[in-house]
């Protein structure tokens, strides 16, 4: 088992690697069994699984920040916080054409750790405030 502040610096470095857009290298983050549940019971099974799910959404926002602004961890659990910025120039998001708005809202993310990787991602967001800041 790894420990925690190891746990914390892979999610962080993890993080790191999506706000740079290297969606290729986010294997090497990514546990053989790796599962993403940008909703509750919406699994999206593999490495493959987030980057579909997730590209089309930072592909709306090009050039996105995402900064942790707060970071826990027990055992094999880490839970971060961040706050998402980006100008809404791309493709369309949740069925909203590109406005060149600004959206800026919160999210927490919690991850499970395993073998040194991470095995399960889980989102909390609140989509209607980002389709409510971008259509305003």
């Amino acid at each position: 088992m790894m420990s925690v502040e190891a746990n914390k610096d892979l999610v962080r470095r993890f993080f790191e690697t999506i706000e740079e857009e290297n969606y290729d290298a986010l294997k090497d983050f990514c546990h053989e069994d790796y599962v993403f549940y940008p909703q509750v019971d919406t699994p999206f099974p593999g490495v493959e699984g987030l980057i579909q799910s997730e590209k089309k959404n930072f592909d709306a926002f090009p050039g996105f920040k995402m900064p942790i602004v707060e970071m826990v961890a027990e055992g094999d659990l880490v839970a971060a916080t961040f706050i998402f910025e980006g100008k809404h120039t791309g493709i369309p998001f949740a069925g909203v054409p590109a406005t060149g708005k600004e959206a800026r809202f919160s999210l927490m993310i919690r991850l499970r750790i395993s073998e040194g990787k991470i095995i399960e991602q889980r989102s909390f967001v609140d989509v209607h405030d980002i389709i409510r800041q971008i259509k305003a």
